[in-house]
């Protein structure tokens, strides 16, 4: 939405609703003025839920003795990889920053009519874990630097380098994700693209504005260009199916592009391009 003048003009002073990104919870103060943000995280097929009533963005919320006594919950070690918790010698999930709550028999039947909705269902079966104590759901925390893709041995918050390359003036908005390549280990950084209105793409720009800003090996190897950005039912960015969709341009009708270190720009993806880094002739 184009910005217009006396926005600041108005008498809310408060928002609830469904959780927001960190950048756009940003926008929205430094536009809006300072108005009390009261955002709820929770999922369709969940189980438990928290409101983060304190205005900190990046958090999910508070707990209390109360709270979990009704809802019981622990905070695991999860493996963002390898899609599951990560245990110890002992086959023992290991404490940390992320929610686990048990599924109790009376929630049953609701949270699996929810899985009607293929999205949903095909969600839900990751997040279902079987540990040694008893079956849990897990709740993913949404916190923008536990975003994590792993690439060359180091891990790249794919929020952060999306509000990077989103500060560009021509781009409205960046979904950074990672793609797997045979022959390379870890993912390798892809980011699907959107421009403002009446904006054209310019490629030697994005290049240059990565090298300013981030380490080589958070660059996106791959750019996506898409008219629009797809989004979950909570207005979330979705990355699940760009990330199954690849970086084929045989079957991706939007642009792509690849990052050519000799050239220090992106150029388009061809077919050639692609079969050479699939067949390890190309590294990354």
């Amino acid at each position: 939405m184009a910005k217009r003048e006396g926005e600041k003009d108005h008498k809310v002073r408060m928002a609830v609703g469904n959780g927001v990104r960190s950048d756009v919870w940003k926008e929205f103060l430094a536009r809006f003025g300072n108005i009390k943000m009261c955002e709820l995280y929770g999922a369709t097929e969940g189980n438990i839920c928290f409101m983060n009533h304190t205005g900190k963005i990046g958090s999910v919320g508070r707990t209390g003795f109360f709270y979990k006594l009704a809802f019981p919950f622990e905070l695991i070690k999860y493996d963002i990889q390898k899609d599951e918790p990560t245990k110890n010698k002992h086959g023992w999930c290991e404490s940390v920053k992320k929610v686990l709550a048990s599924v109790k028999r009376r929630d049953h039947r609701r949270w699996l009519q929810s899985l009607r909705d293929d999205v949903t269902h095909r969600l839900s079966r990751a997040f279902i874990v079987c540990c040694p104590f008893s079956t849990l759901k897990l709740a993913m925390g949404r916190k923008p630097k536990q975003l994590h893709n792993r690439w060359k041995g180091e891990n790249v918050a794919t929020t952060e380098v999306s509000d990077i390359i989103g500060m560009l003036d021509f781009i409205q908005e960046a979904n950074v994700y990672g793609v797997s390549v045979s022959g390379h280990e870890g993912k390798v950084g892809m980011a699907s693209i959107i421009l403002k209105p009446d904006q054209s793409l310019n490629l030697k720009r994005i290049f240059e504005h990565c090298t300013a800003y981030l380490p080589a090996y958070a660059f996106p190897r791959f750019l996506r260009l898409q008219e629009n950005m797809e989004v979950t039912g909570t207005f979330k960015q979705q990355k699940f199916r760009l990330v199954e969709q690849g970086f084929d341009p045989s079957a991706i009708s939007d642009p792509l592009y690849f990052l050519d270190d000799s050239k220090q720009s992106y150029l388009p993806m061809t077919k050639d391009i692609y079969d050479k880094i699939t067949n390890g002739l190309l590294k990354l």
